[in-house]
């Protein structure tokens, strides 16, 4: 017997060509095809994160053969057609596969919805002490009895003429120095970054870009709401503290999971963690391309970034592997980052920009909730206050300035439009609010920008289900009553359904409709988040009815109707003036630590005093979202208002239109 090291068999491989593209790729046998399509970076959708349950990474295979081991939504015509479930479909020979174009949707534009710097609750004098300065310079330069090193004659220079003591530089302005200097004749105006934290200690100031001659040039600061969603990014002017502008798109990541959950799994494909930190990066720099020509400034005048985002995001972000966040006990890599240059993330900004990003709470409570808090005032209040964020996760915080309690619950996409027949986005054309008549049972509704409908936002969804209840249309179980005197109220394939608009009335080839089973899944969400409002008051002995303010963040929540809302038991039977919509909380948290340097210390401080609740670990959360799994609850007496507009509209719970 031979004593050679048995060789390793050769992996078994085939070629994949895509078109349109034309890109060719080796791969092993028994590669998935969506895998392949990563490894490629082309773009093909995959909401579920390859699970194989939404369909929608299609893909048709021109020539060759492949292993189907699901055909999830794709009928026989389509199938003997060669189109294929990319993410379960494996590669067995070399094939040719063709990649769809797909349609873009366009974000509901967020505008300049920020506050003004006079209303943030800032800890610092931001004109007196702005984060970023200028100054002109002009510098004695060298000679045979003066050889003084470039880098020490600037700092005598900023002392003597501007009376900064102590100045630093990184290597990479260090290597540009001299040049710089002498291209100018040694007049130039220097951008520093005057202060920044350091764990408990500032460090002094900050070289951080030379211009020649006169000071001619913009300082700017870009803060970033890095939503599951959407990306929302604010453009600030240092010499004004003002936003000057602001541009919005959807997560490009959106291709690889609608959710968290599901950009977690699919971080586990080959390069998948990869793909993601690439498309956030991506999604981000399209919004300061958009910014920079719009506003026609140079993107390296980009001075410092702030990003506040929900734990997962900022994971994917920062390229970290979030797959235990999932698993129990549920841990981060880490809860605050360390400070970041837009060069090393990739962000086209100036290379040297500081990149601060909001700190965590905990897994599922992340830099964006702290945001929040921070820009509310809520960590400063004597008030006892509930603190919500309601998107894909419902993230909610209860204290006063002395104490902070925070959990999170899984929504899910319900309110943002997904998992819903015909849910959407809050994009041109999406119903946002619905009214329906006592008598007639007929609907009547306003779209976003008055676009002809073509389905319905998460806002939509809330009022049309809280009109359905007090019309009779729907039971507290959420069942629809099919004796209903409308021929809106019908069975479709089966599902009962409520008809909101008819093919050929809108923008859609198809009826716009609310089945039960959409219904199901709003009270879950619903149910999800209201538990949550109950577990944390129960934890600290209070009650619900004791929070003397509610305040309502994110970019849904300003659309948000409070009464139906109420109705169907997603938010509590509180007085009206007790709620507040403050906007996108998220966004202006990180604007404020933009503009003023106290508040990342501040922000660091509140992330630590508060207590992370996870809501899976306690017994009391099932029995209060069972509780919750009805319209608006199984305990009535807790919905007093929704009591009296049943009554009002002859739809008392003595007397109910709807049965199961």
């Amino acid at each position: 017997m031979s004593d050679a090291p048995a060789t390793k068999a050769r992996t078994a491989m085939a070629s994949i060509t895509f078109t349109p593209s034309g890109e060719t790729i080796e791969v092993p046998l028994g590669t998935s095809l969506l895998d392949a399509v990563i490894l490629c970076e082309l773009d093909v959708p995959a909401p579920c994160a390859g699970q194989g349950r939404c369909g929608r990474c299609r893909v048709r295979v021109r020539a060759g053969d492949v292993e189907r081991r699901s055909n999830a939504g794709l009928v026989s015509a389509e199938i003997l057609d060669g189109w294929a479930v990319a993410c379960q479909t494996y590669v067995t020979g070399s094939i040719e596969v063709e990649v769809p174009e797909r349609r873009r949707e366009t974000v509901r534009p967020h505008g300049h919805a920020i506050a003004e710097p006079e209303s943030l609750p800032l800890t610092c004098d931001w004109r007196q002490d702005p984060a970023v300065r200028t100054f002109e310079l002009d510098i004695e330069p060298p000679s045979l009895a003066d050889n003084t090193s470039d880098f020490d004659r600037l700092r005598r220079a900023l002392a003597q003429q501007h009376g900064i003591e102590e100045v630093r530089a990184e290597l990479p302005m260090l290597r540009r120095l001299g040049k710089d200097l002498r291209m100018a004749n040694w007049k130039v105006s220097v951008t520093l970054e005057m202060r920044d934290w350091v764990y408990d200690a500032y460090l002094p100031p900050r070289l951080i870009r030379i211009y020649p001659g006169a000071f001619r040039h913009a300082s700017m600061g870009v803060a970033v709401d890095l939503g599951t969603t959407s990306v929302v990014a604010y453009l600030l002017d240092f010499a004004t503290g003002r936003v000057v502008d602001s541009a919005s798109a959807y997560n490009k990541q959106i291709a690889c999971g609608d959710d968290v959950i599901s950009r977690i799994i699919y971080a586990k494909r080959k390069r998948g963690l990869e793909r993601l930190q690439h498309l956030a990066v991506e999604t981000i720099n399209d919004l300061l391309d958009e910014l920079q020509k719009r506003n026609g400034i140079e993107l390296y005048e980009i001075h410092e970034v702030t990003v506040a985002g929900n734990t997962t995001m900022t994971h994917l972000l920062l390229g970290l592997d979030p797959q235990y966040l999932r698993a129990e006990p549920y841990i981060p890599t880490i809860s605050a980052s360390p400070v970041l240059e837009a060069g090393e993330l990739g962000l086209r900004a100036n290379i040297l920009a500081h990149v601060h990003v909001m700190p965590s709470v905990g897994s599922y409570v992340g830099g964006d909730i702290t945001a929040g808090v921070i820009s509310s005032g809520m960590f400063a209040t004597d008030k006892l206050t509930l603190f919500i964020d309601i998107g894909t996760n419902g993230e909610m915080v209860l204290g006063t300035k002395d104490w902070l309690l925070s959990c999170a619950c899984s929504a899910g996409p319900a309110f943002e439009g997904g998992g819903v027949g015909d849910g959407m986005r809050a994009s041109p054309g999406a119903i946002e609010d619905v009214f329906i008549a006592d008598d007639t049972l007929e609907p009547t509704f306003r779209t976003v920008d008055d676009a002809p409908a073509v389905g319905i936002c998460g806002s939509g969804l809330i009022d049309l289900l809280g009109e359905l209840f007090v019309t009779g249309l729907v039971d507290k179980s959420g069942h629809l009553d099919r004796s209903a005197p409308t021929d809106r109220v019908r069975v479709h394939d089966g599902v009962p359904e409520y008809v909101v608009c008819w093919a050929g009335e809108g923008g859609a080839d198809h009826d716009i409709a609310l089945t039960e089973s959409d219904i199901t899944g709003l009270i879950r969400a619903k149910a999800a988040i209201y538990a949550g409002f109950e577990v944390l008051c129960r934890s600290v002995g209070v009650d619900l009815a004791d929070v003397e303010e509610i305040l309502i963040g994110g970019a849904f929540g300003q659309y948000i109707n409070i009464e139906k809302a109420i109705r169907i038991g997603l938010l509590p039977d509180q007085p009206v003036e007790r709620f507040k919509f403050l906007g996108n909380t998220s966004a202006q948290g990180a604007y404020a630590a933009l503009l003023c340097v106290n508040i990342r210390h501040d922000v660091l401080d509140v992330a630590a005093k508060m207590t992370y609740l996870e809501l899976s670990a306690d017994n009391s959360f099932m029995d209060e979202y069972t509780s919750a799994l009805f319209l608006p609850h199984t305990d009535l007496s807790g919905f007093p208002s929704v009591l009296a507009a049943l009554q009002k509209r002859g739809n008392g719970s003595d007397a109910p239109r709807a049965t199961t």
